[in-house]
């Protein structure tokens, strides 16, 4: 199946809100249509269908003490009704959707040409009913409500074995929902649980509560759901569905929402932030006339503002390692001209990496004991570790041997074979772009690279990632490079081996 892009995609649930009368459901559709498109909203509208013939039982067709039972009877629709709400959602430029309760709706879907099938919660377990969904090859909605962690386990497993490009929407099936039952917090649960499946939010709270969209949104939803209708003489709206304006005010939460949250991947600084903080930043001044020759001391300076613009801050203090090229009159500021700064600790570089090194790993989740070596290669020069390197952490090393590589962003590897060992790349986290016998190929997270002795290979990494290798032993001396530079170099002026990052102590290569 192709697949289907879910994000962003509101859920609008007709439901039976339609009261079995065709231009109450048209009415409902036209004024929700007017707020999707007065807040550009990606949306569909949701049908439900129910053969009703097969889906209740004779017995219980007339005076039945279940209590969907007349109301379901009571709302019926013909399929040439159906055809008419339907084609009036895509006059209106919205996507369809449908809720199949039996297996005789499915192909009733399939043939009207829905865009999206919906799973609703009480169907989540319905294996028969899932079967048929399925096969229809439609992208499909799946809600959790009353669902236990390994009963989602088995919806996901089931959608991904047959290719079904789908979805989860969090649900909690009450009507309205409790304060105490929203559990926001499980969209954090299912995001990390099932990091390739988008999960989304449907609501069934008092519809002028606009707070819980907005903080869903925070945790990571990207669909939401909510039920619609219109009141009328005769017809009083439940609680969990929502008017047209109040669906105006949801719309309107989620855009404030979506402002307020803004990128998910590095935060700009703009040129207004900048400025305040200038405005706030303490500059370096002397507290005497200061001669030229001078290795400025913790007594020869202060800070203070206003920051003068362009000059040295308390940003660039290092003890001792200031030395003045001219004079400086006492309470001037100093700049980047009038000094030298020494720049000579070659192992900045590297120390700096660390941190960078220990982000990504928390960002992709992996934890390390305390016993293990880093490895920073550098077959260019420290000085340009950051372009040309890696930095490999040594986790096992016997007959088998097992090493975490991580290629910073921007970095590259250069082009080698190892005469003794095999070697196996898995990428764990972002994209592992290398060549193997000349032949350009990216590994995606999962997926293996296997590399032969004697066999050329280099790597990098446009955004930066993270890669397992399982090899047989490694040796110091197996690698060869086609650079004969970095084969002519001393192993200690490829590599800085470290015991302890956090204290950074050097081990002699």
């Amino acid at each position: 199946m192709k697949n289907f892009d879910f994000n962003d995609l509101f859920v609008l649930d007709l439901a039976n809100n339609h009261q079995g009368n065709l231009k109450h459901g048209l009415k409902i559709i036209q004024e929700c249509s007017k707020m999707v498109h007065k807040h550009n909203i990606r949306a569909a509208i949701k049908f439900q269908f129910r053969q009703y013939e097969s889906f209740i039982h004779p017995n219980h067709k007339k005076n039945s003490d279940n209590k969907h039972i007349p109301r379901f009877l009571s709302t019926q629709l013909s399929q040439k009704e159906w055809e008419i709400l339907f084609k009036a959602v895509k006059n209106e430029g919205l996507l369809t959707m449908c809720t199949p309760f039996d297996n005789e709706s499915v192909p009733i879907i399939s043939d009207m040409g829905f865009d999206i099938i919906k799973v609703a919660s009480c169907s989540a377990k319905d294996w028969p009913l899932l079967e048929d969904i399925a096969f229809a090859s439609l992208p499909v909605v799946a809600s959790t409500g009353g669902l236990k962690i390994n009963d989602v386990d088995n919806l996901v497993s089931f959608f991904e074995h047959r290719g079904v490009a789908h979805a989860l929407m969090h649900c909690v099936s009450i009507y309205p929902i409790p304060q105490d039952d929203f559990h926001l917090n499980h969209i954090d649960t299912l995001r990390k649980r099932y990091k390739k499946t988008v999960i989304g939010w449907s609501t069934h709270e008092d519809q002028d509560d606009t707070v819980p969209i907005q903080i869903a949104m925070a945790k990571g939803a990207k669909m939401f759901e909510r039920h619609v209708g219109l009141d009328t003489d005769e017809v009083k709206l439940n609680v969990y569905s929502s008017r047209p304006k109040q669906l105006d005010k949801w719309f309107e939460a989620y855009r404030y929402s979506e402002i307020l949250c803004g990128s998910s991947t590095h935060r700009p600084i703009t040129a207004v932030e900048q400025e305040s903080l200038d405005g706030l930043q303490r500059g370096m001044f002397v507290t005497n006339d200061i001669e030229a020759g001078v290795i400025l001391s913790a007594s020869d300076v202060y800070f203070a503002m206003p920051f003068v613009s362009g000059q040295l801050s308390s940003e660039n203090w290092i003890e001792n390692g200031i030395h003045t090229r001219g004079t400086i009159k006492k309470d001037a500021p100093v700049f980047p001209s009038d000094v030298d700064i020494d720049s000579s600790n070659k192992y900045k570089v590297l120390k700096d990496a660390i941190h960078e090194v220990k982000a990504m790993l928390n960002n992709a989740s992996i934890t390390l004991n305390s016993e293990f070596n880093i490895e920073f290669s550098h077959h260019h020069g420290i000085e340009n570790f950051r372009e040309v390197g890696a930095l490999i952490i040594d986790c096992v090393n016997r007959e088998y041997c097992k090493k975490l590589i991580v290629v910073l962003p921007g970095q590259k590897h250069p082009s080698h074979f190892h005469k003794r060992k095999e070697e196996t790349f898995q990428s764990l986290s972002g994209d592992f772009e290398y060549i193997l016998d000349g032949r350009k190929k990216v590994l995606k997270p999962g997926e293996t690279a296997l590399v032969q002795p004697g066999v050329w290979h280099e790597f990098w990494s446009k955004d930066g990632c993270i890669v397992e290798e399982i090899s047989t032993t490694h040796y110091n001396d197996d690698s060869t490079y086609s650079d004969k530079k970095i084969n002519d170099l001393k192993r200690s002026q490829r590599k800085t081996v470290v015991k302890n990052w956090g204290r950074f102590e050097l081990i002699e290569n």
